[in-house]
C-alpha cells in the first residue's frame, strides 16, 4: 500500500513540475478577449513621421469569442515585452464574435468601424520579436503570445494569426 501511495505521490509531482515548466506565452486563460492575431510589421518603409508615416498600418487585432456577452474594452491594457502599453480609456463595445483593430498613429476610434488608435506615432511592435501581453482591467491576464519574425510568419508578410 505504501509503495502505491509514494509512486502515485511521484507521478502528481513530476506532473506538477512539467506543468510549472510552460512558458508564460503558453498559458491559455479564460477571457472571452482575445489577441487573433498582429500586423507587427507595416508595409513598406517604416516611418513613424504623424502626418506621412505608416505606423496606422501597425495594428494588433483583439477578438470576441464569447457566444452571448458583449465585453466592453475600457480599462483593458496591451502591453509589448519592453513595457510599452496602450490603455483603452473611453468605452468601446465588443459584441459577440465581433473584433477591434488597435491601431498606431491617430485617428477617431470608432465602434462602427472596429477601429481604436493609440494616438502614437511610434510603432510599438518589433519587426524581428516581441511579446504582446493583453490584461483585463482586474490586471489579470487575458492573453499573450511571442512572435519572432523567421520562427512565427512562415510567409514574410508582417501578419500573424493566433486565433482564429
Amino acid at each position: 500500500m505504501r509503495i502505491r501511495i509514494a509512486a502515485t505521490t511521484a507521478v502528481a509531482a513530476g506532473t506538477l513540475a512539467a506543468l510549472s515548466a510552460v512558458p508564460a506565452q503558453a498559458t491559455e486563460y479564460s477571457s472571452a478577449l482575445k489577441i487573433r492575431g498582429i500586423q507587427y510589421d507595416a508595409p513598406g518603409r517604416d516611418s513613424n513621421n504623424c502626418s506621412t508615416g505608416n505606423t496606422d498600418e501597425e495594428y494588433l487585432t483583439i477578438k470576441n469569442y464569447s457566444s452571448g456577452t458583449t465585453v466592453n474594452l475600457k480599462g483593458y491594457v496591451v502591453k509589448d515585452k519592453a513595457g510599452n502599453r496602450f490603455a483603452f480609456t473611453a468605452n468601446h463595445y465588443l459584441q459577440p464574435g465581433d473584433h477591434v483593430k488597435l491601431r498606431g498613429g491617430n485617428g477617431t476610434d470608432s465602434d462602427a468601424s472596429n477601429v481604436a488608435y493609440r494616438d502614437n506615432c511610434n510603432f510599438m511592435w518589433n519587426n524581428d520579436k516581441d511579446s504582446i501581453y493583453l490584461y483585463k482591467p482586474s490586471g489579470a491576464g487575458a492573453d499573450s503570445h511571442s512572435y519572432t519574425k523567421s520562427g512565427s510568419d512562415p510567409d514574410g508578410n508582417g501578419y500573424i494569426t493566433y486565433h482564429s
